[in-house]
């Protein structure tokens, strides 16, 4: 049995992100872990960043640097604050995709286990938006467990929930 030490955490800054990163500091103080606490700066961060900035000029690159860094130190102290070690890593990659960066980072570390939070999209929403958790599923070299919100008030949720990794892809029912 594999006990989860090394917990790689991907962070964006959406309320998913924060889910995954609540579901990793409670694994960590169960196996007395650690997290790496990991953002990505890539080419579609940079694009968005252009927009969202494009009446001001100034150093696009610089202003996520520090948003990032903000970002990071937020999730380590919400870390820290629960007890659990951390560290964090602010990644700058313009030629890589963020599912290959956040998988070469799971190596280079090396982790025991992702942990994504996910908006869990189905049909047309995951058609049209797309799933980054799916993404950085299937490059992961160690199991991805996926945090989804709570569901409405008053959805039906299943009692239980099962998780099976066959041929090293997370399924979770």
């Amino acid at each position: 049995m594999t006990i989860y030490q090394r917990i790689l955490v991907p962070l964006d800054g959406s309320d998913t992100s924060r889910l995954g990163l609540q579901e990793a500091i409670r694994v960590a103080k169960l196996t007395q872990g650690r997290l790496r606490l990991f953002h990505v700066i890539d080419d579609l961060s940079f694009a968005l960043a252009m927009d969202a900035y494009g009446g001001q000029s100034g150093d696009w690159l610089r202003t996520l640097r520090d948003l990032g860094t903000k970002l990071l130190a937020e999730g380590q102290e919400a870390a820290e604050s629960a007890g659990v070690q951390s560290e964090v890593a602010l990644h700058e990659s313009f030629n890589a995709r963020l599912p290959d960066a956040v998988a070469a980072e799971a190596r280079r570390w090396p982790a025991d286990l992702i942990v994504v939070g996910t908006h869990g999209r189905r049909g047309v929403g995951r058609l049209v938006l797309g799933s980054g958790a799916a993404n950085i599923l299937r490059p992961a070299p160690v199991p991805v467990p996926l945090v989804r919100p709570p569901g409405p008030a008053g959805a039906e949720t299943p009692a239980t929930q099962h998780v099976s990794l066959p041929s090293s892809a997370l399924r979770i029912e």
